[in-house]
């Protein structure tokens, strides 16, 4: 059995809906996720922002219009008078569970109860407008198997467990409709896998119940060897490994979720990015085996902080770096890049909540320095190391650019430089240039 996951491009719409139900229609089982309608995450966000703040008021009026924008949607998807009022049902189930969550007190498990009701509102809408049509659809509650822990990691033992004695209670269908991006936590409150998350949750599930394949399906062809965005005649790559995909994702490619690979890869289970609306083209295909050595893509994470600690302390010492990586773990904050010489250590982050505190803890062990508005620009390929010339590839196209870091050697499929965020496009156009247009 196949899963596929549709982003909220892709169910945007009622003539969207009505084609992911044409594209997935073919006879053969499936299990296919859903993110919500695109903009009603980003309105429901509003809506927790409101209450938060106290304003109740603002947050009703949120309310109120995102309910008859749904409202409207059911009489446009739904062509018999049964469905609609079955579509309404469901509409006005969900808005009266987010009306009552803006009574008492806010809290996280306000916000995320608020926010999950996207996605269930999308799958619930999309199995009445299968049974409409005359398919053997099943609507699947994703909180009745997706969990993660209380480090925020997903519990892949609980998953698999889950996911199997769901379906096997289920009533036998050819098409198995869940939510993305919704879970619960190791307290059993609803949460969630992040933006994007979906692309995780398909995943998850294709490795809990070793699926044939992994289809994600966007408004894109798939991956492209540079940002479109920054630069022109970017090409769309059709095979990367596993470790190469995980790389572009997180350093910065917004096509896939950055930890949507792992899952894949420990069960090695094929992963293809697909174009909703463009079903014909064959997409980029993730794999454990790559498509051949060279530079494959380039990809630019921004929001990046450089900190340095500089320490005489260092020098012959043992236990050093673990006292300052201690600092991050302490935290709970991850680390991107580290460059280390004799005396000092460089390393770079992306979230900087605790950025003083941690600061104000790595003081104790020397001087310190912070720059923030940088960027990450990874070069991704099977890049073996006994090969001569990747290296001098990469810095001889940045030439022209004052580099701040490098990171080169920890993996075979990764080359990083660290720059200033104003440089990003004249980074990534030389990158192009001189790498992948030649």
């Amino acid at each position: 059995m196949k899963v596929l996951k549709f982003g909220g491009t892709s169910v945007g719409s009622v003539e969207n809906m009505r084609a992911v139900m044409q594209l997935i229609t073919d006879g053969n089982q499936k299990l296919v996720v859903l993110s919500a309608m695109s903009g009603t995450t980003n309105s429901l966000v509003e809506i927790a922002n409101y209450l938060q703040k106290k304003n109740k008021d603002a947050a009703r009026q949120v309310i109120s219009q995102l309910e008859q924008k749904y409202y409207k949607v059911v009489n446009d998807l739904y062509a018999t008078p049964e469905k609609k009022e079955k579509g309404k049902a469901i509409v006005s189930g969900i808005f009266q569970t987010i009306k009552s969550l803006t009574s008492g007190d806010f809290s996280e498990v306000t916000e995320n109860t608020i926010v999950a009701q996207g996605e269930v509102l999308s799958t619930a809408m999309f199995t009445e407008l299968m049974l409409e049509n005359g398919y053997k659809a099943l609507y699947l509650p994703a909180l009745d198997f997706m969990k993660i822990d209380a480090d925020k990691a997903a519990d892949l033992y609980f998953i698999r467990e889950n996911v199997a004695k769901v379906l096997e209670a289920s009533e036998p269908a050819d098409y198995y409709i869940t939510q993305g991006f919704i879970c619960r936590n190791a307290n059993g409150d609803i949460d969630n896998l992040q933006r994007g998350g979906s692309d995780y949750t398909a995943t998850l599930i294709g490795a809990a119940i070793d699926s044939e394949e992994v289809e994600i399906w966007t408004d894109i062809d798939g991956f492209h060897n540079n940002d479109p965005r920054y630069v022109e005649n970017t090409k769309k790559i059709d095979q990367l490994s596993f470790d190469e995909a995980a790389e572009l994702a997180y350093f910065g490619a917004k096509i896939l979720h950055p930890q949507t690979v792992l899952p894949a890869k420990l069960q090695n289970i094929p992963v293809r990015l697909k174009n909703t609306m463009n079903p014909s083209d064959p997409g980029t295909l993730i794999a454990s085996e790559s498509s051949g050595h060279g530079i494959k893509a380039v990809a630019a994470k921004d929001g990046i902080t450089a900190i340095k600690i500089r320490s005489y302390r260092m020098l012959n010492a043992y236990g050093f770096l673990k006292n300052v990586f201690e600092i991050f773990e302490f935290f709970k904050t991850p680390i991107d890049m580290i460059s280390t010489s004799e005396v000092s250590v460089s390393l770079t982050i992306d979230n900087v909540k605790h950025l003083n505190e941690i600061v104000s803890e790595l003081k104790e062990y020397g001087e310190v320095e912070v720059e923030s508005d940088l960027t990450i620009a990874c070069i991704v390929g099977e890049m073996i190391a006994e090969e001569s010339g990747f290296a001098a590839k990469v810095f001889n196209a940045l030439k022209e650019i004052p580099i701040r870091m490098i990171s080169y050697g920890g993996s075979h499929h990764n080359i990083s430089v660290l720059v200033k965020t104003e440089l990003k496009k004249q980074t990534l156009q030389a990158l192009s240039n001189n790498l992948l247009n030649n």
